[in-house]
This record gives structure tokens, sequence and C-alpha cells, in this order.
């Protein structure tokens, strides 16, 4: 079974890393390869490291889209292998701000104290890029809270979404808190980021499944975070509403993505997560007129958004596993 799962992987790396090879497609092998590193035996078995070696071979690409995607699978494999990749690329000031915001927010996924330090350096860099200094300080946040006290005593209610993220959901106390207390605390600029990305995720999870009474409150306070002056936190706005895909999210992201104005990281995540919504009505019109907008992410955003929205109206069981090996 290893000898064929490695041959996959190498058949998944191969069409990845070649720039000759449409954007959706390495998309799905990067998907598959993010798949085979979280179900390998363990995270030192050969199967693993050979896929998150794959993952990060594809850091050379000149696609920041594919290189940010790249740094948040390996922050979702659980597996501190991939630690030295999200490393060099936070390290690189060459390097796209985008992706080396995703590579800090990655190591926060990961938990592991001995990124502190380099964590620490980045969010402290004189002349350093907002995005990934508020990044580098809500990893920081996220991995001094996993080994807290505090996290042993917290009772989190069950998210229905497996990703590790930024920040915990708000703790529950002896009642839930209403979606108007999260929202007011969504909102309060006085508060540590970390805080009001826990009441954005305790929000997220109010609004799953789509049928709950708390759903569209939820998804319309969350709505109210692109107000804000954080294009980081606008982002993970964007973000959010790409996993829960509610209908309410749409006229939100419609004018997220329509603003040229508006930060290219903001609008590339609206445009991504328009295509988890790609079923409803108008979406892939939407998608469609920015197909040859100004900005490279937004532009490459839209295209794999809309590989995902025929994906939504297909009826494949899985958007990623493995399909993509034999074409």
């Amino acid at each position: 079974m290893t000898a064929d799962t490695l041959s996959t992987i190498s058949t998944l790396r191969t069409s990845l890393t070649a720039e000759t090879t449409p954007l959706p497609v390495r998309f799905r092998a990067l998907f598959s390869l993010k798949h085979l590193a979280v179900t390998a035996p363990s995270n030192t078995s050969p199967e693993a490291l050979a896929a998150i070696e794959a993952i990060a071979a594809a850091f050379t690409s000149p696609s920041a889209l594919l290189k940010h995607e790249l740094a948040y699978c390996l922050g979702q494999t659980h597996n501190l292998a991939a630690v030295p990749y999200l490393t060099k690329v936070l390290e690189d000031l060459q390097e796209d701000p985008m992706c080396r915001h995703e590579a800090a927010e990655a190591l926060g996924a990961l938990g592991d104290t001995g990124s502190l330090e380099i964590l620490e350096k980045y969010k402290n860099r004189q002349g350093e890029d907002v995005s990934v200094k508020e990044t580098c300080e809500i990893a920081i946040e996220r991995i001094e809270w996993e080994s807290s006290e505090e996290r042993k005593r917290e009772k989190l209610r069950q998210s229905d979404f497996a990703s590790v993220d930024p920040a915990p959901p708000m703790p529950q106390g002896e009642e839930t808190q209403s979606v108007e207390e999260l929202r007011k605390s969504l909102m309060d600029t006085t508060k540590p980021l970390f805080l009001r990305y826990r009441a954005m995720f305790a929000l997220r999870d109010l609004a799953s499944p789509p049928d709950l009474p708390t759903a569209v409150p939820a998804v319309l306070a969350l709505a109210e975070g692109f107000a804000d002056s954080s294009a980081l936190f606008r982002h993970e706005i964007a973000f959010v509403f790409g996993q829960l895909s509610h209908p309410a999210s749409i006229p939100a992201l419609t004018a997220a993505l329509s603003n040229t104005e508006e930060a290219s990281m903001v609008r590339h995540e609206a445009a991504e997560a328009l295509g988890s919504l790609g079923e409803e009505e108008g979406v892939e019109e939407t998608l469609k007129k920015f197909l040859h907008d100004k900005e490279k992410v937004v532009r490459e955003s839209c295209i794999v958004a809309l590989d995902m929205a025929e994906y939504e109206k297909s009826n494949e069981a899985e958007y990623a596993l493995i399909p993509e090996v034999t074409a």
C-alpha cells in the first residue's frame, strides 16, 4: 500500500508543481496531497512526509494565490514536519505578504511553542506589513492559549468544521452568548484581535447548519466585519463565509469582490467564498465579471472559484480526491 500511495503522491506532486498544469487542477492536486498527509498512518510515516514535501515543493511558483493556499494546507496537517517550510516562507521578505501572513497563521495552527520566537520577531519587525504583524500576534496568542491552563478549563462547543482555525470560538459559559453579544465583541476594536476572532468563529458556529434559527442573524452580524479597518480581519470574515456557504452572505461577498479599492487579499477570499456558493443564482455571472481583473490574485481566485462552482453543481463526492491523477 505504501508504494501505491507514494506513487500517487509523486504524480500529484508533478501536477501541483508544473506551471503548465491549469490552476484548478493544481488546487485539486493540493487538496488531495493535504488529504493524504492528514490520513497517513502517522506524522512520521513516509506517506505523510512525502505529501508535505510535495506541497512545499510548489513554493517556487510565481502564483501568490497558490503559495498562500500551500501554506494554509500545511497548517492544517497537524504535522510539525511542515514547520521548517512555513518558517522559510515567513522569513522571506521578498515573498508576497499574503503568503507570509498565511505561513504565520499556519505556524499558529500547528501550535508548536518552538515557533513563538520567530513569530515574535516578525510581529515586532520595524516596517513589517501590517497583515503579517497582526497574523503573528494572533498566532502567538493561539499557541499560548493551546498550551495554557485556561484551555483545559474551557468548554468549547463542538464545531461542524474540521479546520484548525486561527482562534478557537468563545468558550461556553453557563449560558451561550447571543448573536448580539458576539456581534458586539466582534466589532469592539478595543479588544485584542485574538478575542475578536474568537467571537467570529463562535458566530460561524451559530450559522451552521444553515437552518438554525441563529444562522441568518449570525451571518448578518459577521457581514458587519467587512467595515473593519483591518484587511486581515475582513479577509477572515470572507474565509468564514466560504466555510459556511450560506446564501445570506452573497450580497456582502459580492460587494467585497466588486470593490476595486478593497485589498486584494480580501477580494480574493470573497471570490473563493462565492465559489462555494456556485449553485446559487447569479454567483457564476458575478465571478466571470472579474476574470480579467487588474489584480492577478483576484483573476486566479475567480478561475478557481468557477471550478469550485462547477463541482458544487455536479454530483462529485469530493472536490479533490484524486480524480485528476488519471486525467
